[in-house]
C-alpha cells in the first residue's frame, strides 16, 4: 500500500483538483460544490483558488486525482488495457461528457503532435463530437482521418454526430467518409456496395489505424441504434434473444464480447471489428445505461483502451468482481 495516498499534503491537492474540475470543468458554483464535498463555502473557495494557484488547473485537469487513478490502474489490470484515464465525477451529472470529451482530445492531440503520418479512424456519437469540439485548433496535414461507418440516418439525412469532417477540418488534414449506409437492406445489397474501390480503400484504411476512438452503445430502447432508427422495435427484441450486450460502430455482440451471427449484422456495413487489436482501439464512453456493454467489449477485447468516468468505472468493477 503507498503510504503517500495518505499525506495530508497529498489529500489537500486532491480536495483541491476535485474543486478544480467541479468548479472550471462541471461549472458548479462555490455553494454546489462545498455541498457535494462536504466542507464550508470558505474552504470551497480556497480549494478552487489552490487549484489556481498550485497549477492544477490549465485548460485540462493536470493532477491526477488519486481516486481515479486507482480505478484506472485496476480496470486495465482487469482487462488487460493497454491505456485506461478515468475523469472525475459530478455527483449530480455523473453522465456528464465534458470531462470525457477533455481526456480524449488529449490522448488523440498526443497522437496528431507526430510528425510522421499517423491514420486515426473515428466511429460516431455525442462523446466523440464532444472530443473533437475539446481538441485545440491545428494545421496535421500529414496525417488521415477515416470513418469507420456511414454518416447516413435512415431517411438519407446526414447523422448530427459525426465527428470525421469536423476532426478534418478542424486539423486541417484530409479526410474519408465512409460512403455507405450505417445498415444495408439486406446481405446481397451490401456486398454490391462493398464492391465499391472507393469503400475497399476506406476499409483498408481502417484496418490500418494507428488510432481508432469509438462509442459504446446499449441494447435497450434507450439504445442508439434503437433511437436513430437503424434498428426497429422487433429487430431489438430478437437481437435481445440472441443475447445482445452491446454495439460498436453498429456491430452487435454479445456478454462475452463476440459478434453475434444475425441477420442485422449481415447487413451491418460498418468496417469490420479488429478482433485483438494490436493498434489503439480507445472506447470514450460512460453511464450507468452503458455499463453491461463496456463490459462485454471489454471482456471480448473488443477494445485494448478505455477513457470513462469515475462512476462508470466503479460500477464496472463491481460488475467484474460480481462475476
Amino acid at each position: 500500500m503507498n503510504a503517500g495516498r495518505f499525506n495530508p499534503e497529498t489529500t489537500r491537492l486532491d480536495d483541491a483538483a476535485r474543486a478544480g474540475w467541479l468548479y472550471y470543468v462541471a461549472g458548479n458554483t462555490q455553494d454546489e460544490i462545498a455541498r457535494k464535498l462536504g466542507v464550508s463555502r470558505q474552504s470551497a473557495q480556497r480549494l478552487v483558488a489552490m487549484a489556481v494557484s498550485e497549477r492544477l488547473i490549465k485548460v485540462r485537469l493536470d493532477h491526477p486525482i488519486a481516486r481515479c487513478m486507482d480505478l484506472a490502474n485496476a480496470l486495465k489490470d482487469r482487462f488487460e488495457l493497454t491505456l485506461c484515464e478515468v475523469v472525475p465525477s459530478d455527483p449530480d451529472a455523473p453522465d456528464l461528457l465534458t470531462g470525457l470529451a477533455i481526456a480524449a482530445a488529449a490522448e488523440l492531440e498526443r497522437v496528431l503532435k507526430s510528425p510522421e503520418r499517423r491514420i486515426i479512424s473515428l466511429g460516431t456519437g455525442r462523446a466523440l463530437k464532444s472530443t473533437v469540439e475539446q481538441l485545440p485548433r491545428m494545421s496535421c496535414p500529414q496525417h488521415v482521418i477515416v470513418s469507420r461507418l456511414g454518416n447516413m440516418m435512415q431517411d438519407g439525412s446526414a447523422s448530427p454526430y459525426n465527428a470525421t469532417i469536423r476532426l478534418a477540418e478542424r486539423i486541417d488534414a484530409p479526410h474519408y467518409p465512409y460512403p455507405l449506409p450505417v445498415v444495408a437492406r439486406d446481405a446481397a445489397e451490401l456486398a454490391t456496395l462493398q464492391s465499391q474501390e472507393a469503400v475497399r480503400n476506406t476499409i483498408s484504411l481502417c484496418e490500418k489505424a494507428h488510432l481508432s476512438l469509438v462509442g459504446i452503445g446499449q441494447m435497450d430502447r434507450s439504445a442508439p441504434l434503437f433511437i436513430d432508427g437503424f434498428a426497429s422495435a422487433a429487430e431489438m427484441e430478437q437481437l435481445a434473444r440472441a443475447g445482445a450486450a452491446g454495439e460498436i460502430t453498429s456491430w452487435v455482440y454479445d456478454a462475452q464480447g463476440r459478434i453475434i451471427d444475425c441477420d442485422f449484422n449481415a447487413r451491418v456495413a460498418s468496417a469490420p471489428l479488429p478482433q485483438a487489436p494490436e493498434n489503439q482501439v480507445i472506447a470514450v464512453a460512460a453511464g450507468e445505461a452503458k455499463v453491461p456493454a463496456m463490459r462485454a467489449a471489454l471482456t471480448g477485447r473488443l477494445v485494448n483502451g478505455l477513457i470513462t468516468s469515475e462512476a462508470t468505472a466503479e460500477r464496472l468493477l463491481i460488475m467484474a468482481d460480481s462475476g
